[in-house]
């Protein structure tokens, strides 16, 4: 179905111009969205449910995954030049207003989760040098997180491109201790510390083989989400292709950084042990090596690592309802944005939400994986209908050459999407019922745009869906209230 209610184009908006970026930032803005707090307790987060030879299939089916996801957007950014902010924008063209709402309203919880996430990390970081911190969700960590968030607020809102360039800056900057770890540990490496146990069978509460690699799936999916940056900042790109570049670039360089840090770090501390480390974890296995320096340098590394990944969160996140709301698909009030092209009522309203999420850990005492696991799930959407819309394309030949072979665009379409539905799948019903009670309230906002934009608010089985949608929600959060799930 194609795209009949645009009202104005986001890459004809006049505040973009002048202010468009280059391979080099949207670069920074795929791997510095990836590389965040994840890569930093990869080697605990992995091994507290599975055994090296699990995580070894783990990440071979993440990369099969994840690297047709890549073509994908590879792919779209190419075929739909006119198609800007990514997943939800696909989403929308190919399968009508309601699910394009639903990827744009999917992705936006799954950026401000995933930044109170990283707002608990940081300060569970900070711990190490200063323990009223505690595990990131103390008053104090909480105050800490909150001047950090209007920071970062008021940084971006001096201007889109200033803040992509200072994100570029700390994304080298983090790397380089990653780098260091890698190599430090596989000099330390030891194999037959790598090889005991190494289907994990010795360790009865792993569970089987495939219980093992389900453990894996949302480590490894929370720690690529940003994979498609690039793509959601299209309307700002200098160069069209550089997107795909851009993409293509993160995802091999952060790939490649991940299944090293979580392997080697096998070879150094046991499963059993590695899965009691407090996090960041990688800090434990340095120390185990070179010595308590080691952990005062990876939680340097992280705090540095987690303020640029908030930053790329928070841009992120403030671009996809502002677009959004430019095109009709959420109520118009986010589409508005400063003369220096900020989306400021979008970023505003973001912020707002992190806060609030910030006091709830407080009570709630949530942690950090189960925020993470919560903005790991909630993303499955916009993933999944993104391949299924490459899939659609090539089936039906839109946006094809007659003589074009289609049969690669086909291939990594379903794959891309069987890999979204098996992650459905290993997610399991807790975090997939708070994901319910978040999504359930975006209909509100969707039948405001409708109705703003004089549309038919529900085809038929968009009515479905919308009831489906309630009535999981409502079950979900009764669930939640009685304490029969407890994702948190």
């Amino acid at each position: 179905m194609a795209v009949t209610d645009i009202r104005v184009p986001v890459s004809s908006v006049p505040a973009a111009a002048g202010r468009k970026l280059r391979l080099g930032a949207l670069a920074a803005l795929v791997i510095g969205s990836m590389v965040g707090s994840g890569v930093f307790s990869l080697p605990q987060n992995m091994a507290a449910g599975a055994g090296p030879l699990a995580i070894l299939i783990g990440w071979g089916i993440t990369a099969i995954g994840m690297l047709a996801l890549v073509f994908v957007y590879q792919s779209l950014a190419t075929r739909k030049p006119d198609l800007d902010a990514g997943p939800y924008a696909y989403a929308k063209a190919g399968f009508g207003p309601f699910i394009g709402f639903n990827s744009a309203w999917g992705y936006w919880i799954s950026a401000w989760v995933g930044n109170v996430s990283y707002a608990v990390i940081v300060f569970s970081a900070l711990s190490y040098f200063f323990p009223a911190f505690g595990e990131g969700n103390t008053w104090q960590a909480v105050l800490g997180a909150s001047i950090l968030l209007w920071a970062i607020h008021f940084l971006i809102l001096a201007g889109i491109r200033q803040a992509a360039i200072v994100n570029l800056v700390v994304t080298i900057a983090k790397i380089a201790p990653i780098v260091l770890f890698i190599g430090v540990v596989a000099v330390a490496f030891k194999v037959d510390v790598f090889s005991a146990d190494f289907a994990g069978l010795g360790n009865a509460s792993l569970g089987s083989i495939m219980d093992q690699v389900k453990s894996t799936m949302l480590v490894t999916l929370w720690v690529f989400i940003g994979i498609e940056g690039a793509s959601v900042f299209s309307a700002r790109a200098e160069r069209r292709k550089d997107i795909a570049r851009a993409t293509v670039l993160g995802f091999f360089t952060c790939l490649a950084l991940y299944a090293l840090v979580s392997l080697l770090s096998l070879g150094i501390i046991a499963q059993p042990e590695l899965a009691a480390l407090k996090n960041p974890s990688m800090a434990g296995v340095l120390e185990a090596v070179v010595g308590p320096w080691g952990a005062v340098l990876i939680n340097i590394a992280l705090v540095v690592s987690v303020v640029g990944a908030f930053l790329s969160w928070t841009l992120l996140a403030a671009e996809i309802p502002h677009v959004a709301g430019r095109d009709g698909t959420m109520p118009a009030f986010f589409a508005h944005e400063s003369a220096r092209g900020v989306p400021t009522t979008s970023l505003t309203v973001t912020n707002v939400l992190v806060q609030i999420f910030l006091i709830i850990t407080l009570f709630a005492e949530s942690t950090y994986q189960a925020l993470f696991s919560i903005a790991s799930a909630a993303i499955l959407v916009p993933y999944i209908f993104s391949g299924a819309y490459a899939a659609k394309l090539a089936i039906t030949g839109e946006s094809y050459a007659k003589s074009e072979n289609r049969t690669g665009a086909l291939v990594t379409g379903l794959v891309a999407t069987i890999y979204g539905l098996w992650l459905v799948y290993a997610a399991g019903l807790s975090y997939l019922f708070m994901c319910a009670v978040l999504y359930a309230p975006g209909i509100v906002f969707y039948v405001w745009a409708r109705r703003e934009n004089r549309a038919r608010v529900f085809q038929p089985v968009e009515a479905a869906l919308a009831a489906a949608l309630v009535a999981v929600g409502l079950y979900a959060a009764y669930a939640m209230w009685t304490g029969a799930v407890s994702p948190l």
